[in-house]
């Protein structure tokens, strides 16, 4: 059952995502991905503020901190997860691995992302 509270909310959060960078986006008519970082910071914040009030009040099920948590808001965007998970590491005196963590997310998706895009290019032209 916790499994369809995750896609419930993953489903709403992925249509807002696209929907609310696309529009900023289009607004903009720049190169710089305005969109994309407003979705990342404004799913870094709900997640934050969600994650927390469920943690130190009674007004959510677990159902329904789920579906927001890790649904909606990781269907939105799953930066709002690092952000979260990085700032408790850093609540908690985690210097070291919070730093690393950071590098690592960053520059291995960054990896990443581009071997994905040489791969793709590669095979198209192969």
């Amino acid at each position: 059952m916790t499994l369809l509270y995750v896609a419930l909310g993953s489903a709403l959060g992925g249509v807002g995502r696209f929907l609310i960078s696309g529009a900023l986006q289009r607004g903009t008519r720049g190169s710089f991905p305005v969109g994309t970082l407003v979705v990342n910071v404004a799913g870094s914040f709900l997640f934050g503020f969600i994650a927390q009030y469920a943690l130190e009040s009674r007004d959510f099920s677990p159902q329904t901190r789920v579906f927001l948590t890790a649904g909606l808001c990781g269907g939105f965007t799953t930066f709002s997860t690092f952000s979260y998970e990085t700032f408790d590491l850093l609540e908690h005196g985690h210097y070291a691995q919070a730093g690393s963590y950071i590098a690592a997310s960053v520059l291995v998706s960054l990896l990443a992302a581009a071997t994905g895009v040489l791969l793709a290019r590669n095979t198209i032209s192969a």
